[in-house]
């Protein structure tokens, strides 16, 4: 806990049996409450390496659901466990751990209520070695969102955020993709609900073992950001009505 506030770490795992145990040895288990993985039916034994570790909380699906899925699994169970602040590390090591600390402090000392960690800020992305035509469509994106969002990340993709319990439960993330785009949905209704996102700077790493989407996921993924950027701006003007702006049912 940090300030009363029970914490709990989700792990989104799919594949990630040579990497889990790496993770999982940097998580700051004297702050954090909670570990919760939920394996996306990994053909590998993710599952095994777990219970290895003694993570109490494992999630199987039965049926792989993809990264949307996966997460909408993570976070309806961290809110079960009655969590105060959740963040998701994933679990191949491509961010370290370390930074739960200072990240769910800011949430914890109410300076902000979501957080997330970026590779661009001090150019840890391509020291980390991240792909160039990657960090350009990375760029590219992330200027397209600011601009129809009319906000100032220096990343819309990082997979390493922290969020207050209550900024979960304001969102219907059930609406979302199942897909890599959730991720993108769930920014676009955390700026339409009316919280504000901090960031901290992070290294990255990327290593053979390190999940990576190909250059055909890459491109349907930024068309899905394009969609969910255009679709923001419009239902903000009041021009459409996206459900994926519903508030939840209580």
């Amino acid at each position: 806990m940090i300030n009363g506030k029970k914490i709990v770490v989700v792990l989104p795992a799919y594949r990630a049996a040579l990497t889990l145990e790496r993770t999982y040895r940097e998580i700051p288990l004297d702050v954090v409450d909670e570990v919760v993985l939920v394996d996306d039916k990994s053909p590998d034994n993710t599952v095994e390496v777990a219970r290895s570790l003694g993570i109490r909380h494992i999630v199987i699906h039965e049926q792989n659901r993809g990264y949307g899925g996966n997460q909408k699994s993570c976070y309806a169970k961290a809110l079960e466990l009655g969590a105060d602040i959740v963040i998701m590390v994933h679990p191949d090591y491509q961010y370290t751990p370390q930074l739960i600390l200072p990240m769910c402090s800011i949430i914890a000392n109410h300076v902000y209520p979501v957080v997330f960690a970026s590779r661009i800020l001090g150019g840890g992305a391509l020291r980390g070695g991240m792909p160039l035509y990657k960090y350009i469509f990375n760029r590219c994106l992330t200027l397209f969102e600011n601009i129809l969002l009319w906000e100032k990340l220096s990343e819309y993709h990082t997979g390493y955020r922290a969020f207050s319990a209550d900024v979960l439960r304001a969102l219907e993330f059930s609406h979302n993709s199942d897909d890599f785009v959730f991720d993108n949905e769930m920014i676009s209704q955390i700026f339409m609900a009316g919280f504000e996102i901090g960031e901290v700077t992070c290294p990255t790493k990327y290593f053979d073992d390190a999940s990576s989407i190909n250059f055909r996921r890459s491109s349907k993924y930024g068309l899905g950001v394009l969609r969910v950027s255009l679709t923001h701006r419009l239902h903000k003007w009041g021009i459409i009505k996206s459900r994926l702006y519903d508030k939840p049912q209580s």
